[in-house]
């Protein structure tokens, strides 16, 4: 794990399956089909950027049912929620990358339950709420996923929003198009805060700083380095 310059220091993973894996607590050893089943319904999503000379670019995969969405799954006993989602995005999008440990936002999926469980109500079991907590990842490079038939692909933040919204209720396909926003916003951030700490010259930052003289007992401003 590292730490990068953002509005707030915040930790990283890399995105890759033996990281993911590797994290479950002392002691305590589950093979991965294991885990599987004793997933509950709360999800975690990796929205997986690059930053190239025309703009941020986010990488989508298909679903099932052929739709684009972000690399997700349902939340793994055993791992943190980015760990979980880095697994997710190497195993359905072959990204190698740094996954932010805190969720940047969130969102709900609605998903069709059983209709066979007899201990709901009609209404209930034609429908369910599943929460997603979506995480950044900064992509370094790609290998072919481990899932067959994800085609992940680059897409604009505009592209982005339009194949999210595609086939997609307007209220699910605005939610979705949202955490884009969201996620640009803080990518810019980022950067600018990168930026502004590397391009600032050392010795502004050592005149800022004000020591205390202990025979004054008066502040001093520190003298520039060179």
């Amino acid at each position: 794990m590292r730490a990068d310059a953002t509005d707030q220091v915040e930790p990283h993973l890399t995105a890759n399956a033996p990281r993911a894996r590797a994290h479950l607590p002392s002691g305590k050893f589950l093979r991965l089909s294991q885990l599987r089943k004793l997933r509950g319904c709360e999800q975690v999503a990796a929205v997986c950027y690059r930053v190239r000379a025309n703009g941020i670019e986010f990488l989508l995969v298909r679903t099932n049912s052929g739709h684009w969405t972000f690399p997700k799954g349902k939340a793994e006993p055993g791992l943190t929620h980015a760990q979980a989602a880095a697994l997710e995005a190497f195993e359905e999008a072959g990204v190698h990358g740094r996954m932010e440990e805190a969720s940047f936002a969130r969102y709900v999926r609605r998903k069709r339950s059983d209709p066979r469980d007899a201990s709901r109500s009609a209404a209930k079991s034609a429908e369910k709420e599943l929460i997603v907590q979506a995480h950044l990842c900064e992509v370094s490079r790609l290998e072919p996923p481990q899932e067959p038939n994800r085609n992940p692909t680059w897409f604009s933040p505009e592209k982005a929003k339009r194949r999210l919204r595609e086939d997609r209720t307007t209220d699910f396909g605005s939610e979705l198009a949202r955490v884009v926003d969201r996620a640009v916003s803080r990518i810019r951030r980022s950067r600018t805060a990168i930026s502004t700490v590397t391009r600032r010259p050392q010795k502004d930052a050592l005149q800022k700083v004000q020591f205390i003289d202990s025979g004054r007992r008066t502040p001093v401003r520190a003298k520039a380095a060179g």
